[in-house]
């Protein structure tokens, strides 16, 4: 399995990260293969060599052979291309029907419509419409679609599992789009970073497009530094324009957690104590941490002053989210203050699969450290489900699930 490290500290464009996920070995005839089966214009796509302010990184050469009017500057930037408007694909529903009755790989599908989506909601948002309703130009030009559905062709090819980034400057001054002069961000780009940290790296000009913003939005799992783990090969994807700074976007695989011996990672603790909520409450604050992505939360009973009995709530929380999670605490709770510890965990890695039993599949999580497997836990609602269905104990539909499980496991040599 491979991580993926978007370090998107000069900002992030649809071009800049498929030059980059080309230059870190995504195979090139991979992406045009798979894109030409898709009712799109014909195109040409290369590579080219630049210097970025001394550094040497990939810009994407694409073009499309039929167009009367070439773009003077990435449709990314949101300028309106109408050379394409006697396509029948120019809405957002549209494009969803186009990706979805196509031959792609089932994860491609997912990673750009789920792309597509984000971009369709925020201009629907900005235009007060629906967002199947949103014009072709509004979600991207031609050169949009294919680096969007290129990009996640290359993640596929790259075997991409997990995506983390940087925080993203935006740029500033002005910026002319389809509706007129809008100031940077541009609103569909300002819409979808909402809840994405943002980097205090000021330069004039659109330093992060709609289409990658929507990156991050739909792909990025965490933000952050660099992950405390080794690194494979790095590679520079280059943007159209230059600036003072060098204009990449830098990529980064990594060795995953899954690869090492050891699996480890930092987090949070947050606590805090009271002696004076109700239970009600208790369970709501707990069903909205874990429905926020708390890694866990668990309440322990405790005495207090005057020998009061009490509640101790502990946290259990990625560091970037500690602030959001902090701030539930004191909203929601009674405490006036909440302790924050950090500290590092070792866990195992972990997948789910499915195994087949007497009585039908059933979902299992499967705790593995390289190519060691300590554990296999069968869903619950998957087994409770067959309990009840087939009136048998539940630990008996337990017994079943673990000895399939264990033949899975010998069968992929994992033991």
């Amino acid at each position: 399995m491979n991580h993926l490290y978007l370090d998107c500290q000069y900002g992030i464009s649809g071009d800049m990260t498929l030059s980059a996920l080309i230059n870190l070995g995504a195979d090139l005839d991979y992406v045009k293969d798979h894109l030409r089966e898709l009712p799109i214009d014909p195109f040409t796509m290369e590579t080219n060599p630049v210097n970025k302010h001394g550094i040497h990184a990939t810009e994407l050469i694409l073009q499309f052979p039929e167009e009367k009017h070439q773009h003077p500057i990435h449709p990314d930037t949101h300028y309106h291309d109408h050379s394409h408007e006697h396509h029948d694909h120019r809405h957002a529903s549209s494009i969803f029907r186009m990706i979805d009755e196509s031959m792609l790989p089932q994860r491609v599908k997912t990673r750009s419509t789920k792309i597509f989506k984000i971009i369709a909601e925020a201009e629907a948002k900005i235009h007060g419409m629906n967002p199947e309703d949103v014009h072709f130009h509004e979600v991207g030009a031609m050169d949009s679609i294919v680096d969007i559905i290129g990009v996640c062709l290359a993640l596929e090819s790259l075997a991409i599992e997990t995506i983390s980034a940087a925080p993203v400057p935006t740029g500033y001054g002005k910026i002319q789009i389809a509706h007129g002069l809008y100031p940077v961000p541009a609103p569909a780009t300002a819409e979808i970073l909402a809840g994405i940290p943002l980097a205090d790296f000021q330069a004039e000009g659109e330093l992060t497009t709609p289409t990658g913003a929507a990156f991050l939005k739909a792909l990025v799992d965490d933000f952050g530094h660099l992950p405390a783990l080794p690194i494979k090969k790095i590679s520079y994807g280059a943007g159209k324009k230059d600036f003072d700074h060098p204009n990449i976007l830098r990529a980064v695989i990594f060795q995953t957690k899954e690869d090492l011996d050891t699996t480890r990672e930092r987090i949070n603790v947050l606590e805090c104590q009271l002696d004076d909520m109700e239970g009600e409450t208790l369970g709501y604050v707990m069903e909205k941490a874990l429905g926020m992505g708390a890694l866990d939360i668990y309440y322990t009973p405790v005495t207090m002053k005057k020998s009061r009995p009490g509640t101790l709530i502990t946290l259990l929380v990625k560091p970037e989210h500690s602030l959001m999670f902090e701030d539930l605490l004191l909203r929601e709770t009674s405490t006036f203050g909440v302790r924050r510890v950090e500290c590092e965990r070792s866990i195992l890695s972990r997948r789910m699969d499915q195994v087949e039993t007497v009585y039908g599949l059933v979902k299992v999580k499967i705790g593995f450290k390289g190519k060691h497997v300590y554990k296999v836990t069968p869903e619950f609602e998957d087994a409770k489900e067959m309990a009840l269905k087939n009136n048998i104990p539940l630990r008996k539909v337990y017994s079943e699930v673990n000895l399939s499980a264990m033949q899975l496991i010998k069968e992929e040599s994992l033991l």
